[in-house]
């Protein structure tokens, strides 16, 4: 039996999202195979081991939407470099957690944009997703459309603007005309690194532009503007790591205005998700291997879903961003698109811990010492 150290929560705006997400995939791991160590992060990054029993009861009282019960006092835990996950104990010393996989539930910054990567790479531990570069590229909006431009790939129009920019009075004026001279109003305006449209709004004039800068800044020092496409949102996922799969796309038809974090998280009516999508055999075909070519143009790796939008004037296809740990709640897109392909949710998330621990031994025989060569 394996032990898996889920991380929960985080000091990103997607907390609450990950304690969804935490509990779905708690719920699916088969009992027989796994045990659970669970680990929860509250916002302001302090890692506490949480009393499996006491969540195990929540969650058999809870169901659907309410996920884990927010990140409680515990004992502490720490990542030690090349020795792997410790805990502090009574007498105030530090003993060995037994931990066989890591999988990060970590929605945003702080957990899917390659610092906690970084630091499970340090432990030595193997771990489900993207590595830290698949993770950091994936996060940013402006370097994956970056990369996915230069592979050929089109994408939604966009300008990056930075918080340097936007404090400049005369930028203002400068990014209005830029807009009107690109794309047009209306726009969304949106963090560079974050998800689940945290920070995200539409503006349809100087007025409205001002006001979504201010609040995408919140969020980050770099904010994309990117052109309103009247489109079908369209998303596909992939799975594997040197030979990813990508499988029959679903369709988010959103019943409020565009599809926010209320629609993705807190409203069970807030979008029909269609699974597979209504497209014709070119535009699936065109969908899936673009999905894979840019999954491998950003060395991504166990899972990622690839968004798109199909414009509703011309057809065309365009992607629109990646999420390396996309949602795993019970109404998310993701683990519903692989289901439809034959790939149930407890083998899903077996697949995953299978991915990370081959590549974890494929790394694990790179060599890093000079010596090597001789």
């Amino acid at each position: 039996m394996k032990t898996i150290a889920i991380l929960y929560g985080g000091k990103s705006g997607e907390h609450e999202v990950s304690l969804i997400s935490a509990a779905s995939i708690v719920q699916n791991l088969d009992p027989n195979l796994y045990t659970i160590l669970p680990i929860g992060i509250t916002k302001t990054g302090e890692w506490l081991l949480q009393d499996w029993a006491a969540l195990r009861q929540a969650l058999d009282k809870r169901s659907g939407m309410e996920g884990l019960p927010s990140v409680q006092s515990g004992k502490r835990v720490f990542v030690l470099p090349g020795k792997g996950l410790v805990v502090e104990n009574s007498a105030r010393g530090w003993e060995k957690l037994d931990c066989d996989i890591v999988f990060p539930v970590l929605h945003g910054t702080f957990g899917e944009d390659g610092t906690v990567q970084g630091l499970l790479e340090c432990a030595g531990l193997p771990y489900v997703g993207s590595g830290v570069l698949g993770s950091a590229v994936g996060m940013d909006k402006q370097v994956a459309k970056e990369l996915w431009l230069r592979e050929g790939i089109p994408v939604v129009e966009f300008i990056t603007v930075r918080k340097g920019d936007n404090d400049n009075p005369h930028f203002l004026p400068f990014l209005t005309r830029k807009i009107e001279a690109r794309f047009g109003w209306p726009c969304f305006v949106k963090p560079a690194c974050s998800g689940s449209s945290v920070g995200t709004s539409k503006a349809s004039d100087q007025e409205s532009l001002v006001k979504a800068l201010n609040k995408a800044f919140m969020y980050d020092e770099k904010v994309l503007v990117e052109e309103f496409i009247p489109a079908r949102e369209v998303e596909c996922a992939v799975l594997g790591n040197e030979g990813p799969r990508a499988f029959s796309p679903g369709e988010i038809i959103p019943a409020h205005e565009y599809y926010d974090y209320s629609a993705k998280y807190k409203d069970p009516n807030g979008a029909l998700l269609q699974v597979p999508a209504t497209l014709n055999k070119t535009q699936e075909e065109t969908i899936k291997a673009t999905a894979i070519k840019a999954y491998k143009a950003c060395g991504f790796s166990g899972m990622a879903r690839m968004d798109f939008f199909i414009d509703k004037r011309t057809g065309s296809v365009l992607l629109n961003e990646a999420n390396t740990i996309p949602g795993f709640t019970a109404i998310s897109m993701y683990p519903r698109m692989c289901q439809a392909g034959g790939l149930s949710y407890p083998v899903l998330l077996e697949t995953l811990l299978d991915l990370a621990v081959e590549r974890f031994e494929t790394r694990k025989k790179l060599s890093y010492s000079y010596d090597a060569e001789t």
